[in-house]
């Protein structure tokens, strides 16, 4: 019986990584944890081996920092036993952007998308040359939603959704699975970093609920997964909307409304 593949998680200290890394785990997949907090890593790690068996390693890294990050993509290369990658690790900012800091908006686009893509890079030539492996992203709802204003962190959803849907048509005919995972609110730690009251709202999913809803997609090999839209037949029409729009947009001169009159 040949072994499951070692899966790499990134923010897998807390919230939807750490229940990523005991979903796996239960699977029987060995584990490489990643994220910045080593005390909790450490913990996670230590009660998996005991309750599951499975083989972990950790790696503290802060995904912000090139060296760190560097460490992350070597691992990924060079460690044919890992064929899953769980990209987790994101974050938000607290206020508006007229309030947000040019430094830590290039804090928050390092984490939430130069991370996802360099270490979807990493990985993605070894598993397309194998025919196999699976990178799954977390992304959101918020990058469909401009209309919640939360603009850099929306702004990187939507990099991370369209990166997810362009990697799976070009990796899936390689035998690489590329799934988008899109959660609305969840009851993470992101909401005290954005300094939010999570228990003052409503219809905030549980992190265990919103994981093992994602695990179903990842089963089902969805290239899109977005556990709390009830009516997937939304997603379809929105997708043949936009498919439809593609063709009328290559055209040899300006749409009539916008030429001057005369």
């Amino acid at each position: 019986m040949s072994k499951l593949p070692a899966v790499l998680i990134t923010g897998a200290s807390t919230g939807i990584g750490e229940v990523y890394a005991e979903r796996f785990a239960r699977r029987g997949h060995d584990l490489v944890l990643v994220a910045r907090n080593k005390a909790r890593l450490d913990a996670v790690a230590a009660r998996l081996i005991q309750e599951t068996g499975v083989s972990i390693d950790i790696i503290q890294a802060d995904l912000t920092r090139v060296a760190d990050l560097d460490i992350v993509e070597a691992r990924l290369r060079e460690d044919a036993a890992i064929g899953v990658l769980i990209n987790n690790a994101g974050g938000n900012l607290r206020g508006g952007f007229l309030t947000q800091t040019p430094d830590d908006v290039a804090r928050l686009v390092a984490l939430n998308t130069t991370a996802v893509v360099r270490l979807a890079s990493a990985v993605a030539p070894r598993f397309a040359e194998a025919g196999t492996g699976a990178i799954v992203n977390i992304s959101s709802v918020v990058g469909l939603a401009p209309e919640f204003a939360l603009s850099v962190y929306g702004a990187t959803k939507a990099f991370v959704t369209f990166l997810s849907q362009s990697l799976s048509v070009e990796l899936g005919p390689k035998g690489v699975y590329v799934q988008a995972v899109l959660p609305a609110a969840t009851r993470t730690e992101i909401w005290e970093h954005s300094g939010i009251d999570v228990n003052t709202m409503s219809g905030v999913m549980e992190v265990a609920e919103l994981v093992d809803a994602a695990l179903v997609g990842y089963d089902r090999r969805e290239a899109v997964t977005i556990p709390p839209l009830p009516d997937a037949a939304q997603w379809e029409t929105y997708q043949a909307a936009r498919q439809a729009m593609l063709p009328n947009t290559r055209q040899e001169h300006a749409a009539e409304r916008y030429r001057t009159a005369g």
